[in-house]
């Protein structure tokens, strides 16, 4: 079965010409970093502490066991950096918010990137498929509907590919952003907080 499925994807793929293996590429890309955000913010926010917790947590100079989310990491990166001097704290709570910051927005622009370029490449794929179609005409001229329909069906399959990649890919990257800035605005929250706690 997964055989057969290969050479149905091989068979609708190869008429695209060579346009097809750049947005394949691009599109498996977008697909693994897309699953990789949705995966890792799922743990960022299932694996959490509230942030009561967090509160007690650095009051009580106890690092949260077990918890890898979000807040409980700032917690556990600022209790092994803490001083007890209450300015130089609040600059070490900032500097371990900061550092949690990039890991949040890590890979988000690279997919709004590979969602815009695939239908980019549907499109160049249509222009070499036209070219190809217009080569066949200026040969045999207009007679030979067989020559002709394989750039038609070059043009056609790379467009298809490309706005099929791109409209879910496009999707994804808005929502993923979105996600990151809820994220960051617990981070935002969380360092507010604790800077009044300390």
């Amino acid at each position: 079965m997964p055989m057969d499925f290969v050479a149905q994807v091989y068979a609708y793929l190869q008429p695209g010409g060579i346009v097809m293996f750049p947005l394949v590429i691009s599109s498996v890309c977008m697909w693994v970093l897309i699953i990789d955000r949705v995966l890792y913010y799922r743990q960022l926010g299932r694996d959490d502490i509230p942030l009561r917790q967090a509160v007690g947590m650095l009051a009580a100079k106890a690092a949260p066991a077990g918890a890898t989310g979000l807040r409980a990491g700032v917690v556990t990166a600022f209790l092994a950096e803490r001083t007890g001097d209450r300015d130089l704290d609040k600059k070490i709570l900032d500097r371990c918010a900061m550092r949690a910051r990039p890991s949040i927005r890590r890979a988000l622009a690279l997919i709004a990137t590979l969602a815009a370029v695939a239908p980019l490449f549907g499109l160049l794929g249509t222009v070499t498929g036209m070219i190809t179609t217009f080569d066949v005409i200026a040969l045999f001229g207009t007679g030979n509907p067989k020559a002709m329909a394989g750039g038609i069906s070059e043009a056609l399959i790379t467009t298809q590919s490309g706005l099929t990649a791109a409209i879910p890919g496009l999707f994804m990257s808005t929502y993923l952003m979105r996600r990151a800035g809820r994220l960051e605005g617990r981070l935002d929250e969380t360092v507010a907080v604790l800077k009044r706690h300390l």
